[in-house]
């Protein structure tokens, strides 16, 4: 929905640009037939053209941009951390390696969610071989990964 109140808010800028761009172009426009003495082939009336036009592109990508955010883009879901049961993981943690038990463990004391960065920090353990073990962990359908910006956010399963 942040979206959709942010393409608002934009459109509502081209508008006001609009309005401030048809102003200057009418008080230029009296300025030029007040000072100017030849007419219409008058480069000033040339110039006003030029603005003018630069003016209404820039007004309608502005514009555009808004009704892009309005109509098609999506807002990003948050992620929120699950309600983990201890115990069901009990029966699961007897069944994996040491190293796959204190990741599992170290996410499950996170409320489920964590960032891998954060979990290779917290267990001690390098970046590649915490990439394995989340492998393993996903393929085994207790984890799932989750892009989040240039991150990755670990997430517990709960099905």
């Amino acid at each position: 929905m942040r979206n959709k109140h942010a393409g608002c808010l934009i459109v509502g800028i081209a508008f006001l640009i609009g309005f401030i761009v048809f102003s200057f172009n009418r008080a230029m426009t009296n300025i030029v037939n007040e000072s100017c003495s030849h007419g219409p082939g008058c480069p000033m009336w040339g110039t006003i053209e030029f603005q003018t036009n630069i003016s209404v592109g820039i007004i309608t990508f502005v514009a555009l941009i808004g009704l892009y955010f309005i109509f098609f883009s999506r807002d990003v879901e948050k992620i929120k951390p699950k309600k983990i049961d201890k115990e069901e993981y009990e029966k699961v943690l007897k069944t994996l390696d040491e190293g796959q038990r204190k990741v599992l463990e170290k996410i499950i004391d996170e409320q489920g969610t964590i960032f891998q960065s954060e979990l290779v920090e917290k267990t001690g353990i390098s970046k590649v071989k915490v990439s394995r073990i989340l492998d393993k962990l996903e393929g085994k359908g207790l984890i799932e990964r989750r892009r989040h910006g240039m991150a990755n956010v670990i997430l517990i399963k709960n099905e």
